[in-house]
Protein backbone atom coordinates (compact mmCIF):
# COMPACT_ATOMS: atom_id res chain seq x y z
CA UNK A 1 0.00 0.00 0.00
CA UNK A 2 1.65 3.55 -1.20
CA UNK A 3 2.39 5.85 2.11
CA UNK A 4 0.49 9.19 1.64
CA UNK A 5 2.49 11.83 4.20
CA UNK A 6 0.43 14.36 5.74
CA UNK A 7 0.65 17.86 7.37
CA UNK A 8 0.81 18.65 10.81
CA UNK A 9 -2.33 18.99 10.90
CA UNK A 10 -3.60 15.46 9.16
CA UNK A 11 -3.50 16.78 5.61
CA UNK A 12 -2.32 14.97 3.02
CA UNK A 13 0.72 16.38 1.34
CA UNK A 14 0.27 15.72 -2.47
CA UNK A 15 3.13 14.53 -4.47
CA UNK A 16 3.58 17.47 -6.31
CA UNK A 17 4.31 19.43 -2.90
CA UNK A 18 7.30 16.81 -2.61
CA UNK A 19 8.72 17.08 -5.83
CA UNK A 20 9.04 21.03 -5.21
CA UNK A 21 10.23 20.40 -1.87
CA UNK A 22 12.86 18.08 -3.34
CA UNK A 23 13.74 20.13 -5.91
CA UNK A 24 17.54 21.19 -5.70
CA UNK A 25 19.07 24.22 -4.81
CA UNK A 26 20.22 24.95 -8.45
CA UNK A 27 16.57 25.22 -10.02
CA UNK A 28 15.32 27.65 -7.93
CA UNK A 29 15.49 31.91 -9.08
CA UNK A 30 18.23 33.32 -8.17
CA UNK A 31 16.37 36.92 -8.17
CA UNK A 32 13.44 38.36 -6.89
CA UNK A 33 10.46 37.70 -9.84
CA UNK A 34 7.49 40.12 -9.48
CA UNK A 35 4.17 38.45 -8.40
CA UNK A 36 1.89 39.96 -10.52
CA UNK A 37 3.83 39.21 -14.01
CA UNK A 38 4.53 35.09 -12.60
CA UNK A 39 0.46 35.51 -12.34
CA UNK A 40 0.26 36.57 -16.13
CA UNK A 41 2.81 34.29 -17.01
CA UNK A 42 0.91 31.24 -15.38
CA UNK A 43 -2.52 32.03 -16.20
CA UNK A 44 -1.36 32.11 -20.08
CA UNK A 45 0.56 28.33 -19.07
CA UNK A 46 -2.65 27.24 -17.25
CA UNK A 47 -3.43 24.62 -19.37
CA UNK A 48 0.07 23.32 -18.55
CA UNK A 49 -0.01 23.69 -14.70
CA UNK A 50 -4.00 21.89 -14.94
CA UNK A 51 -5.54 24.81 -13.26
CA UNK A 52 -8.79 27.14 -14.09
CA UNK A 53 -9.48 30.88 -14.40
CA UNK A 54 -11.20 30.35 -11.32
CA UNK A 55 -8.31 28.88 -9.52
CA UNK A 56 -5.88 31.68 -10.36
CA UNK A 57 -8.34 34.42 -9.05
CA UNK A 58 -8.24 32.32 -5.90
CA UNK A 59 -4.26 32.73 -6.42
CA UNK A 60 -4.12 36.76 -7.01
CA UNK A 61 -6.52 37.23 -3.89
CA UNK A 62 -3.78 35.11 -1.94
CA UNK A 63 -0.91 37.22 -3.90
CA UNK A 64 -2.54 40.42 -2.53
CA UNK A 65 -2.52 39.89 0.77
CA UNK A 66 1.57 39.33 0.82
CA UNK A 67 2.65 42.59 1.08
CA UNK A 68 5.63 42.88 -1.41
CA UNK A 69 5.59 42.86 -5.39
CA UNK A 70 8.25 40.51 -5.11
CA UNK A 71 8.77 36.79 -4.41
CA UNK A 72 11.86 35.67 -3.45
CA UNK A 73 15.10 36.66 -1.85
CA UNK A 74 15.19 36.30 1.65
CA UNK A 75 11.27 37.43 2.63
CA UNK A 76 9.47 34.10 3.91
CA UNK A 77 6.33 33.68 1.42
CA UNK A 78 3.69 32.78 4.05
CA UNK A 79 0.66 34.80 4.33
CA UNK A 80 -2.00 33.99 6.94
CA UNK A 81 -5.58 35.77 5.95
CA UNK A 82 -8.29 33.71 7.61
CA UNK A 83 -11.17 32.38 5.83
CA UNK A 84 -13.49 35.07 5.87
CA UNK A 85 -10.85 37.91 4.84
CA UNK A 86 -10.20 35.60 1.91
CA UNK A 87 -13.58 35.35 0.62
CA UNK A 88 -14.14 39.23 1.06
CA UNK A 89 -10.94 39.57 -1.14
CA UNK A 90 -13.03 37.30 -3.36
CA UNK A 91 -16.35 39.82 -3.68
CA UNK A 92 -17.65 37.28 -1.35
CA UNK A 93 -16.82 33.79 -3.10
CA UNK A 94 -18.31 30.72 -0.89
CA UNK A 95 -16.26 29.52 1.83
CA UNK A 96 -16.47 26.29 0.28
CA UNK A 97 -15.75 27.10 -3.40
CA UNK A 98 -12.89 28.74 -2.27
CA UNK A 99 -11.50 26.24 -0.22
CA UNK A 100 -11.69 23.83 -3.15
CA UNK A 101 -9.55 25.94 -5.54
CA UNK A 102 -6.99 26.32 -2.80
CA UNK A 103 -7.08 22.45 -3.01
CA UNK A 104 -6.52 22.63 -6.94
CA UNK A 105 -3.32 25.17 -6.29
CA UNK A 106 -2.47 22.79 -3.36
CA UNK A 107 -2.08 19.51 -6.09
CA UNK A 108 -1.17 21.89 -8.53
CA UNK A 109 2.16 22.09 -6.59
CA UNK A 110 1.69 25.83 -6.61
CA UNK A 111 0.63 26.23 -3.27
CA UNK A 112 1.70 24.47 0.50
CA UNK A 113 0.14 24.54 3.41
CA UNK A 114 1.73 25.13 6.50
CA UNK A 115 -0.19 24.12 9.00
CA UNK A 116 -0.25 25.31 12.80
CA UNK A 117 -0.97 22.99 15.75
CA UNK A 118 -4.02 24.26 16.36
CA UNK A 119 -5.15 24.71 12.38
CA UNK A 120 -5.10 28.67 12.62
CA UNK A 121 -2.72 30.88 10.56
CA UNK A 122 -1.19 33.36 12.26
CA UNK A 123 2.36 34.51 12.64
CA UNK A 124 4.16 34.90 15.99
CA UNK A 125 7.93 36.29 16.47
CA UNK A 126 10.18 34.19 18.68
CA UNK A 127 12.90 36.25 19.84
CA UNK A 128 14.61 37.42 16.76
CA UNK A 129 12.89 34.51 14.78
CA UNK A 130 9.27 34.72 13.00
CA UNK A 131 7.41 31.99 12.27
CA UNK A 132 4.44 32.36 10.16
CA UNK A 133 1.44 29.73 9.65
CA UNK A 134 -0.54 29.59 6.79
CA UNK A 135 -0.33 29.64 3.03
CA UNK A 136 3.26 29.41 1.78
CA UNK A 137 3.92 31.06 -1.56
CA UNK A 138 7.59 29.82 -2.43
CA UNK A 139 6.39 26.15 -4.12
CA UNK A 140 5.03 29.28 -7.24
CA UNK A 141 8.24 31.31 -6.90
CA UNK A 142 10.31 27.90 -7.17
CA UNK A 143 8.35 27.06 -10.47
CA UNK A 144 8.68 30.75 -11.94
CA UNK A 145 11.48 29.58 -14.56
CA UNK A 146 8.91 26.43 -15.42
CA UNK A 147 6.18 28.62 -15.56
CA UNK A 148 8.11 31.57 -18.15
CA UNK A 149 8.52 28.52 -20.29
CA UNK A 150 5.24 26.84 -20.45
CA UNK A 151 4.02 30.77 -21.27
CA UNK A 152 6.48 31.09 -24.13
CA UNK A 153 5.69 27.97 -25.65
CA UNK A 154 2.39 28.35 -25.35
CA UNK A 155 2.81 31.93 -27.18
CA UNK A 156 5.17 30.36 -29.93
CA UNK A 157 1.83 27.78 -30.37
CA UNK A 158 -0.57 30.79 -31.14
CA UNK A 159 1.70 32.60 -33.61
CA UNK A 160 2.57 29.25 -35.63
CA UNK A 161 -1.85 28.90 -35.70
CA UNK A 162 -2.26 32.45 -36.63
CA UNK A 163 0.28 32.68 -39.56
CA UNK A 164 -1.21 29.21 -40.66
CA UNK A 165 -4.50 30.79 -40.59
CA UNK A 166 -3.43 33.82 -42.53
CA UNK A 167 -1.90 31.53 -44.94
CA UNK A 168 -4.76 29.18 -45.32
CA UNK A 169 -6.95 32.67 -45.70
CA UNK A 170 -5.08 33.55 -48.90
CA UNK A 171 -4.82 30.11 -50.50
CA UNK A 172 -8.70 30.34 -50.07
CA UNK A 173 -8.42 33.73 -52.07
CA UNK A 174 -6.09 32.03 -54.58
CA UNK A 175 -8.74 29.13 -54.96
CA UNK A 176 -11.70 31.35 -55.74
CA UNK A 177 -9.56 33.85 -58.23
CA UNK A 178 -8.52 31.09 -60.18
CA UNK A 179 -12.08 29.50 -60.54
CA UNK A 180 -13.00 33.30 -61.30
CA UNK A 181 -10.06 33.03 -64.00
CA UNK A 182 -10.32 29.86 -65.00
CA UNK A 183 -14.13 30.09 -65.77
CA UNK A 184 -12.96 33.41 -68.38
CA UNK A 185 -10.17 30.86 -70.21
CA UNK A 186 -11.69 27.85 -70.06
CA UNK A 187 -15.49 28.16 -69.69
CA UNK A 188 -17.89 25.53 -68.87
CA UNK A 189 -16.12 23.23 -66.41
CA UNK A 190 -17.76 21.69 -63.41
CA UNK A 191 -14.30 22.29 -61.96
CA UNK A 192 -14.26 26.04 -61.31
CA UNK A 193 -17.69 25.12 -59.01
CA UNK A 194 -16.00 22.88 -57.13
CA UNK A 195 -12.88 25.41 -56.41
CA UNK A 196 -15.46 28.17 -55.90
CA UNK A 197 -17.39 26.06 -53.49
CA UNK A 198 -14.28 24.84 -51.85
CA UNK A 199 -13.37 28.60 -51.22
CA UNK A 200 -17.04 29.66 -49.59
CA UNK A 201 -16.86 26.87 -47.29
CA UNK A 202 -13.08 27.44 -46.16
CA UNK A 203 -14.25 30.91 -45.69
CA UNK A 204 -16.94 29.73 -42.89
CA UNK A 205 -14.40 27.40 -41.51
CA UNK A 206 -12.23 30.05 -40.95
CA UNK A 207 -15.06 32.35 -39.01
CA UNK A 208 -13.90 29.68 -36.32
CA UNK A 209 -11.42 29.23 -34.00
CA UNK A 210 -9.61 26.07 -35.51
CA UNK A 211 -7.04 23.67 -34.14
CA UNK A 212 -3.41 23.88 -35.69
CA UNK A 213 -4.21 20.36 -36.76
CA UNK A 214 -7.71 21.55 -38.38
CA UNK A 215 -5.63 24.06 -40.66
CA UNK A 216 -3.13 22.43 -41.12
CA UNK A 217 -5.40 19.67 -43.04
CA UNK A 218 -7.18 22.60 -45.06
CA UNK A 219 -3.83 23.74 -46.05
CA UNK A 220 -3.17 20.48 -47.18
CA UNK A 221 -6.40 20.18 -49.49
CA UNK A 222 -6.07 23.96 -50.67
CA UNK A 223 -2.96 23.31 -51.48
CA UNK A 224 -3.78 19.97 -53.81
CA UNK A 225 -6.66 21.88 -55.29
CA UNK A 226 -4.30 25.20 -56.40
CA UNK A 227 -2.13 22.59 -58.17
CA UNK A 228 -4.45 21.16 -59.77
CA UNK A 229 -6.19 24.29 -60.99
CA UNK A 230 -2.93 25.66 -62.24
CA UNK A 231 -2.33 22.71 -63.97
CA UNK A 232 -5.73 22.86 -66.08
CA UNK A 233 -5.47 26.49 -66.86
CA UNK A 234 -1.24 26.52 -67.70
CA UNK A 235 -2.30 23.28 -70.35
CA UNK A 236 -3.44 24.42 -73.12
CA UNK A 237 -3.89 28.46 -72.86
CA UNK A 238 -0.33 28.60 -71.75
CA UNK A 239 0.73 30.49 -75.00
CA UNK A 240 -2.29 32.91 -74.48
CA UNK A 241 -1.84 33.84 -70.79
CA UNK A 242 1.93 34.62 -71.64
CA UNK A 243 1.36 37.00 -74.34
CA UNK A 244 -1.42 39.04 -72.05
CA UNK A 245 1.20 38.47 -69.52
CA UNK A 246 4.07 39.98 -71.79
CA UNK A 247 1.07 43.09 -73.14
CA UNK A 248 0.41 43.50 -69.38
CA UNK A 249 4.08 44.01 -68.50
CA UNK A 250 4.27 46.44 -71.63
CA UNK A 251 1.46 48.40 -70.43
CA UNK A 252 3.11 48.79 -66.67
CA UNK A 253 5.98 49.92 -68.57
CA UNK A 254 4.82 52.31 -70.80
CA UNK A 255 2.67 54.03 -68.35
CA UNK A 256 5.16 54.18 -65.61
CA UNK A 257 8.45 55.23 -67.59
CA UNK A 258 9.39 57.86 -65.08
CA UNK A 259 8.87 55.34 -62.82
CA UNK A 260 12.46 53.50 -63.18
CA UNK A 261 13.82 53.77 -59.59
CA UNK A 262 12.47 52.23 -57.06
CA UNK A 263 10.60 55.05 -54.84
CA UNK A 264 14.03 57.14 -54.97
CA UNK A 265 12.76 59.59 -53.07
CA UNK A 266 12.11 57.25 -49.94
CA UNK A 267 15.48 55.58 -50.61
CA UNK A 268 17.20 58.77 -50.30
CA UNK A 269 15.49 59.70 -46.88
CA UNK A 270 15.42 56.28 -45.40
CA UNK A 271 14.54 55.91 -41.87
CA UNK A 272 14.13 59.68 -41.90
CA UNK A 273 10.95 59.94 -44.20
CA UNK A 274 9.59 57.17 -42.24
CA UNK A 275 8.46 56.15 -38.92
CA UNK A 276 11.54 54.93 -36.67
CA UNK A 277 11.68 51.04 -36.58
CA UNK A 278 10.59 50.32 -33.35
CA UNK A 279 8.11 47.34 -31.66
CA UNK A 280 4.68 48.56 -30.94
CA UNK A 281 1.67 47.03 -30.43
CA UNK A 282 -0.13 47.40 -33.91
CA UNK A 283 -2.60 45.46 -34.42
CA UNK A 284 -2.28 42.43 -36.32
CA UNK A 285 -3.66 42.68 -39.81
CA UNK A 286 -7.28 40.87 -39.43
CA UNK A 287 -8.60 37.82 -41.36
CA UNK A 288 -12.13 39.13 -42.55
CA UNK A 289 -10.47 42.71 -43.46
CA UNK A 290 -7.74 40.89 -45.15
CA UNK A 291 -10.25 38.87 -47.65
CA UNK A 292 -12.26 42.12 -48.53
CA UNK A 293 -9.26 43.16 -50.79
CA UNK A 294 -8.55 42.20 -54.10
CA UNK A 295 -5.54 40.58 -55.31
CA UNK A 296 -3.15 42.24 -56.85
CA UNK A 297 -3.62 42.99 -60.78
CA UNK A 298 0.02 42.60 -61.12
CA UNK A 299 0.36 38.67 -62.71
CA UNK A 300 2.56 36.98 -59.93
CA UNK A 301 5.18 35.49 -62.67
CA UNK A 302 6.39 38.87 -63.26
CA UNK A 303 6.58 39.90 -59.23
CA UNK A 304 8.86 36.53 -59.42
CA UNK A 305 10.89 37.52 -62.54
CA UNK A 306 11.72 40.68 -61.36
CA UNK A 307 12.60 39.69 -58.13
CA UNK A 308 15.15 37.17 -58.87
CA UNK A 309 17.37 37.76 -55.50
CA UNK A 310 14.13 35.65 -53.65
CA UNK A 311 15.34 32.27 -54.74
CA UNK A 312 18.48 32.45 -53.24
CA UNK A 313 17.04 33.23 -49.47
CA UNK A 314 13.83 31.09 -49.96
CA UNK A 315 14.02 27.76 -51.90
CA UNK A 316 10.29 27.02 -51.74
CA UNK A 317 8.28 27.13 -54.84
CA UNK A 318 6.14 30.37 -55.51
CA UNK A 319 3.37 29.35 -58.08
CA UNK A 320 0.45 31.31 -55.81
CA UNK A 321 -0.12 34.38 -53.79
CA UNK A 322 0.10 32.91 -50.07
CA UNK A 323 3.16 31.27 -51.22
CA UNK A 324 4.71 34.69 -51.87
CA UNK A 325 3.47 35.69 -48.60
CA UNK A 326 5.42 32.66 -46.53
CA UNK A 327 8.73 33.68 -48.70
CA UNK A 328 7.73 37.31 -47.40
CA UNK A 329 7.08 36.18 -43.88
CA UNK A 330 10.48 34.01 -44.11
CA UNK A 331 12.43 36.98 -45.57
CA UNK A 332 10.90 39.66 -43.19
CA UNK A 333 13.14 39.23 -39.78
CA UNK A 334 16.63 38.70 -41.24
CA UNK A 335 15.99 42.42 -43.61
CA UNK A 336 15.53 43.31 -39.70
CA UNK A 337 11.93 44.85 -40.38
CA UNK A 338 9.60 44.55 -36.98
CA UNK A 339 6.68 42.55 -36.68
CA UNK A 340 4.89 45.70 -35.91
CA UNK A 341 6.12 47.23 -39.54
CA UNK A 342 5.43 43.88 -41.44
CA UNK A 343 1.58 43.19 -39.58
CA UNK A 344 0.60 47.41 -40.44
CA UNK A 345 1.76 46.91 -43.40
CA UNK A 346 -0.47 44.19 -44.21
CA UNK A 347 -3.49 45.66 -42.53
CA UNK A 348 -3.21 48.72 -44.93
CA UNK A 349 -2.40 47.14 -48.22
CA UNK A 350 -2.93 43.69 -47.70
CA UNK A 351 -1.50 40.66 -47.16
CA UNK A 352 -0.57 40.04 -51.00
CA UNK A 353 0.84 43.90 -51.76
CA UNK A 354 2.96 43.84 -48.63
CA UNK A 355 4.31 40.79 -49.54
CA UNK A 356 5.30 42.24 -52.78
CA UNK A 357 6.90 45.20 -51.35
CA UNK A 358 9.33 43.15 -49.02
CA UNK A 359 10.82 40.96 -51.94
CA UNK A 360 10.88 43.95 -54.29
CA UNK A 361 12.81 45.92 -51.38
CA UNK A 362 14.81 42.57 -50.77
CA UNK A 363 15.92 43.09 -54.10
CA UNK A 364 17.33 47.00 -53.72
CA UNK A 365 18.31 45.67 -50.15
CA UNK A 366 21.73 47.26 -50.49
CA UNK A 367 20.35 50.97 -51.65
CA UNK A 368 17.99 51.20 -48.68
CA UNK A 369 19.00 52.33 -45.36
CA UNK A 370 16.25 51.60 -43.09
CA UNK A 371 13.88 48.91 -44.59
CA UNK A 372 11.90 48.95 -41.57
CA UNK A 373 11.40 53.12 -41.84
CA UNK A 374 11.14 52.29 -45.03
CA UNK A 375 8.03 50.08 -45.16
CA UNK A 376 6.68 52.42 -42.82
CA UNK A 377 7.25 55.60 -45.12
CA UNK A 378 4.87 53.09 -47.71
CA UNK A 379 2.53 51.48 -45.51
CA UNK A 380 2.04 55.67 -45.22
CA UNK A 381 1.07 56.16 -48.56
CA UNK A 382 -1.12 53.08 -49.26
CA UNK A 383 -3.12 54.05 -45.87
CA UNK A 384 -3.68 57.44 -47.89
CA UNK A 385 -4.22 55.96 -51.18
CA UNK A 386 -1.28 56.81 -53.27
CA UNK A 387 0.43 53.74 -53.53
CA UNK A 388 0.46 51.11 -55.94
CA UNK A 389 3.27 47.96 -55.79
CA UNK A 390 3.15 47.99 -60.02
CA UNK A 391 5.48 50.70 -60.73
CA UNK A 392 8.00 49.17 -58.44
CA UNK A 393 7.58 45.66 -59.60
CA UNK A 394 7.97 47.74 -63.51
CA UNK A 395 11.18 49.82 -62.09
CA UNK A 396 12.89 46.31 -61.03
CA UNK A 397 11.90 44.67 -64.01
CA UNK A 398 13.42 47.98 -66.08
CA UNK A 399 16.76 47.65 -64.55
CA UNK A 400 17.18 44.18 -65.49
CA UNK A 401 16.37 45.11 -69.03
CA UNK A 402 18.88 47.77 -68.94
CA UNK A 403 21.87 45.57 -67.03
Amino acid sequence: MEYTPISPFMRPISHAHLRVVERPEASVPGRPVNKWELLRELSKAQAAFGVTERDLTVLQGLLSFFPDDALGGNTEMVVFPSNKAICERLNGMPCSTMRRHIARLVDAGLLMRRDSPNGKRYARKRGEERVAFGFDLSPLYCQSEEVARAAEAVREAEDRVRRLREVVSLMRRDLAALAEFGEEVQPGLGLWDQFRDKAVLTARALRRKLTLEELSAFRADLEALLDHARNVIDGPETEKMNTNGANIERHYHNSNEESIDLEPALEKGGAAVGAPDVETDAPGADVEEADTRRVPKIPLHLVIAGCPSLKTFYQGDIRHWHQLFDAACHVRPAMGISASAWEEAQRFMGPEQASIVVVAMLERFADIRSPGGYLRALTSKAAAGEFSCGPMVMALMSRRSAA
